[in-house]
């Protein structure tokens, strides 16, 4: 009873574990260990079944009557997985005759995401160091050889404004992107006219775009439509991508906002609305489109930068549009321009919150 036992919650791991001989022979895998390493993994020599020195010493040690072991391992299979490993004595010989287990934790997200916090921390140091070294140029250039010089004293101060500027941009833009990040989850409880939010984001916009002799056409298909949502959420994900759309088209063009009712949102299912923006730029060659929502990425940064753009302004849609349950898609063809299109479920046909947890 006591080995039946034993056997059913070492089965009901969810980790690898692995019972080994004497002789360093699998004797018991669980199912998570066949899983990862084959169903025929038991009988066979840990040397074979797993080629890890660090694995092979730290048995050796526990089988020699040394304490617990533990050793950190990559394996390379259709991704590379990161495991942290465990190997203690068995005291008491089962009727396996097993002297050791060995525990595999996979470690590869947990991995992953301290190299992301890691890249981020890096990312935003940079960001800031670069506009602050200017400032600390600029002063000290203030404080020395222009000291008594009027038009590059005044030259330099515009150059200090833009840049303490652009550092203010970006806290903005990172605490709005922890404030959207930890929210996700939590589907917003209000509601939204997206015909009227439009409207007032391309006024908002246009006389920005008439400086530049760019046209923003609104586009307005249909009755009024609602959205469960927040208002200046949304109001930042079509701001952001009307206006990056008026920031990088060439001028005597014109942005077209449309928005429009389908039936079902793609890889959703529901019912719901689609605002399309759509530009007449340069385009975004396809090897970029992929990572257009990550933080930090640009296509050109130099241009990015001079555009006043911090790197985080598309992340921050996704992750509102994420919010609202919807989805974000881009396409775009070299010389002939852009088109983001954002789905929203549509208020009238809006599942409660509970049943868009699949989603």
């Amino acid at each position: 009873m006591e080995t039946a036992t034993t056997a059913a919650i070492l089965q009901a791991l969810p980790d690898p574990v692995l019972l080994i001989d004497s002789q360093k022979t699998i004797v018991t895998a669980n199912e998570a260990a066949k899983n990862l390493m084959g169903v025929e993994i038991e009988g066979r020599s840990l040397a074979l079944a797993l080629r890890q020195p660090e694995v092979l010493d730290a048995v050796n040690d526990v089988l020699r009557g040394e304490d617990q072991q533990s050793a950190r391992i990559s394996l390379l299979m259709s991704v590379r997985r990161i495991f942290d490993i465990q190997v203690a004595a068995l005291e008491a010989a089962t009727q396996s005759d097993a002297r050791a287990v060995l525990i595999m934790h996979d470690m590869t997200a947990a991995q992953n995401a301290e190299q992301m916090r890691a890249d981020f921390v890096a990312n935003v140091s940079h960001e800031l160091r670069s506009p602050l070294s200017s400032l600390v140029s600029f002063i000290e250039t203030l404080r020395g050889p222009a000291r008594d010089d009027p038009s590059a004293r005044d030259r330099f101060l515009d150059i200090m404004d833009s840049e303490s500027k652009r550092m203010a941009r970006l806290i903005d833009d990172l605490l709005s992107l922890s404030r959207v990040e930890a929210n996700e989850h939590i589907l917003p409880d209000g509601q939204v006219e997206l015909r009227a939010l439009l409207a007032d984001v391309t006024n908002t916009l246009s006389a920005r775009a008439n400086s530049r002799s760019i046209t923003i056409s609104f586009v307005r298909n249909g009755d009024s439509v609602f959205t469960n949502g927040d208002w200046d959420e949304l109001t930042e994900v079509f701001h952001n991508l009307i206006d990056n759309a008026v920031k990088y088209c060439p001028e005597h063009t014109t942005v077209r906002v449309e928005i429009d009712e389908i039936q079902r949102i793609p890889e959703i299912g529901l019912p719901g609305v689609v605002i399309a923006i759509t530009d007449e730029g340069d385009g975004i060659p396809a090897e970029h489109l992929p990572r257009l929502t990550e933080r930090f990425y640009r296509v050109d940064k130099g241009r990015s930068r001079t555009m006043g753009g911090t790197g985080l302004g598309l992340a921050i849609v996704k992750h509102i549009v994420n919010r609202h349950r919807g989805r974000l898609t881009v396409d775009s063809a070299l010389g002939q321009g852009t088109v983001f299109k954002v789905f929203l479920p549509s208020v009238r046909d809006m599942a409660e919150p509970d049943d868009l947890s699949q989603y």
